[in-house]
């Protein structure tokens, strides 16, 4: 059965969470361009969200996800996260979002407004969003999340970083934006009991992880790295890999959300309009 010919998953029966990690959306002229492997091109992310469309998917932001699936819905939903807030996120990542009725999740550093990705010894620099350009995305119905003040590893940080980097960093987004900020990113994909601890005690919603194993939960959401070698095949090769290799979500993780956002009195953000009436179907190669 080839990947664009697979069944949407049944409305009925939501079935595991789906969440894409990005990063990086640019131009790669050779391998030097991108050594970790965190970057896809433009043309490369308008075929994997004509793929998520084909099959009856749409991706949203981790709030509009975890929020269907505390009503019991949200089977035809992919969770879309964009980490380090890259500014060519504005230039090329919302553009398509939006053509494709899209919305996403964009971690960023408040601690690095403006600046580049220092923590990446290898490979390029890369500029990062200016507060202006965190507004714009915001504007443009993207929820804004915290990836920390620096991206530091939060399983190696002292306590007083750990506050920082949760609490502070949260605090600056939120008088930034004038929104909540629900979502937290870990750097790195990183998390133990500690650090889960301490996004719960800033205020968090919920947080992303890669492969958080017995941690899994609300605080510890699991994802599926994107790159630009990622074509319709391999996608649906990591979604089944991500169901045998990763624990589920609980369902009380999805209560607990519902908890959270009834607790804040918090509305559901505004959603991007599609620029199109219809996204093309093809699907990438």
């Amino acid at each position: 059965m080839s990947a664009d010919t697979v069944s949407p998953p049944d409305a009925a029966r939501p079935g595991p969470l789906w969440a894409f990690m990005y990063h990086s959306v640019a131009e790669i002229t050779g391998p030097a361009d991108d050594p970790y492997q965190v970057t896809v091109t433009p043309g490369r992310l308008e075929r994997q969200l004509r793929w998520l469309r084909r099959r009856g998917l749409t991706g949203v932001s981790m709030d509009e996800l975890l929020r269907a699936r505390a009503a019991g819905r949200g089977a035809r939903l992919v969770g879309l996260t964009f980490d380090d807030g890259y500014a060519d996120f504005v230039e090329h990542a919302v553009p398509l979002l939006r053509r494709h009725g899209c919305t996403a999740t964009l971690f960023v550093l408040p601690g690095r407004l403006g600046g580049t990705n220092e923590w990446d010894p290898l490979g390029p620099r890369k500029p990062l969003l200016t507060e202006d350009g965190i507004r714009a995305a915001a504007d443009a119905g993207m929820e804004i999340g915290s990836h920390g003040l620096l991206h530091t590893d939060l399983t190696t940080a002292d306590n007083e970083h750990l506050a920082q980097d949760t609490a502070h960093s949260r605090a600056l987004l939120r008088a930034m934006t004038g929104r909540e900020v629900a979502g937290y990113c870990y750097p790195y994909g990183t998390v133990d009991a500690r650090a889960v601890a301490a996004v719960r005690a800033a205020g968090y919603g919920y947080a992303c992880a890669i492969s958080p194993g017995p941690l899994t939960g609300v605080l510890a959401l699991p994802r599926i790295h994107v790159g630009e070698g990622d074509t319709g095949a391999r996608l649906l090769l990591k979604q089944l890999l991500h169901r045998r290799r990763r624990e589920p979500v609980p369902e009380t993780a999805y209560a607990e959300y519902a908890a959270y956002v009834a607790e804040r009195g918090t509305a559901a953000p505004d959603t991007a309009a599609p620029d199109t009436a219809a996204p093309d179907t093809a699907v990438p190669s």
